[in-house]
């Protein structure tokens, strides 16, 4: 990722992501200002935001660039002469966004802006006093049927490919959490087995897998018996499968079945959630299993779709 400005470029990570353009201070920050209490952290913006995104992942790196990218272009100064009239504006710029972009957008936004005022690049922060909108709750809507699913699953022919799928709804598993695995990761259990998996945040969890699909993920190993080679293979190169590339192997498959577009990897993951807690799975099983960090994220699901309504019991 590069982020250019009158001056220099400055490039983090050599992540493939949107250059963004900053515009130049109008004058020099006075260096008696920027010195009198707290030693200034950051040389200027671009620097400012290297520090910001310091130990964050790839993936989150990429999506605040997005959303910077956004800010930056509409702003059209840098941040030492951004007001909260500004901070405003681009908020407004967003209404015809989904509720849920918008407050990611904003969220990015106001994370840098403080992390500039902690470390004593800004004397305010200005967006202290900007709201994030409601997020209109659409877990509903990315929820398939076991039916849907399993016609997925039962039109993939192709071994790798029928592995992954399975990993993904039967495992709960994220779509990188399924590219990083290697075959070290794997370990038998009597007559099926479990994986280990580095997750979110950091942390690593081990998710016991039925019989079958074990099977399917030991006989992919069979060809590459490395310790360190990746479970799932790329065709091209013999590398661990890129989640791009895992991405569209989702999606032809969801195309295969009829079913929406807007299918996913992670709709995958939402269906194990949803179907293990309707038959009966102790929602902190359901929480392990998954990864979620909080009890509360996993119990959402209960609430997407209930079993009951109280507008059942009336007449008419």
């Amino acid at each position: 990722m590069h982020w250019t400005q009158p001056g220099g470029v400055c490039s983090f990570g050599g992540m493939d992501a949107p250059a963004i353009a900053l515009p130049a201070p109008d004058a020099p920050a006075d260096p008696l200002h920027a010195h009198a209490c707290v030693p200034m952290q950051a040389r200027g913006d671009e620097h400012l935001v290297v520090l910001w995104l310091h130990g964050r992942s790839a993936a989150t790196r990429r999506a605040y660039a997005a959303d910077l990218a956004a800010f930056f272009a509409h702003v059209q100064r840098p941040l030492q002469a951004v007001t909260l009239g500004d901070v405003q504006g681009f908020r407004d710029t967003l209404d015809s966004l989904a509720t849920a972009t918008q407050a990611r957008r904003l969220s990015a936004v106001k994370s840098l802006l403080s992390f500039a005022h902690r470390t004593g690049f800004l004397p305010v922060n200005v967006g202290a006093a900007i709201r994030l909108p409601s997020i209109k709750a659409t877990l509903a809507e990315r929820i398939l049927d076991v039916d849907a699913v399993l016609h997925m699953l039962a039109l993939e022919r192709h071994p790798r490919n029928k592995a992954l799928l399975r990993l993904l709804y039967l495992g709960g598993l994220r779509i990188s959490e399924v590219c990083g695995l290697r075959t070290r990761d794997m370990a038998a259990r009597d007559d099926a087995g479990q994986v280990t998996v580095f997750g979110k945040g950091g942390k690593t969890r081990a998710v016991l897998l039925k019989a079958s699909l074990w099977q399917d993920l030991v006989a992919l190993c069979v060809a590459h018996p490395d310790a360190n080679a990746a479970l799932f293979r790329s065709r091209e190169g013999g590398g661990a499968l890129d989640p791009s590339q895992a991405h569209r192997i989702v999606k032809r498959a969801a195309r295969r079945a009829g079913l929406s577009d807007a299918v996913s990897a992670h709709w995958l993951r939402h269906a194990h959630v949803s179907h293990a807690l309707d038959r009966g799975a102790p929602v902190h099983l359901v929480q392990a299993t998954v990864g979620h960090a909080s009890l509360t994220t996993t119990s959402r699901y209960a609430h997407a779709r209930p079993n009951d309504s109280s507008s059942r019991y009336l007449p008419g």
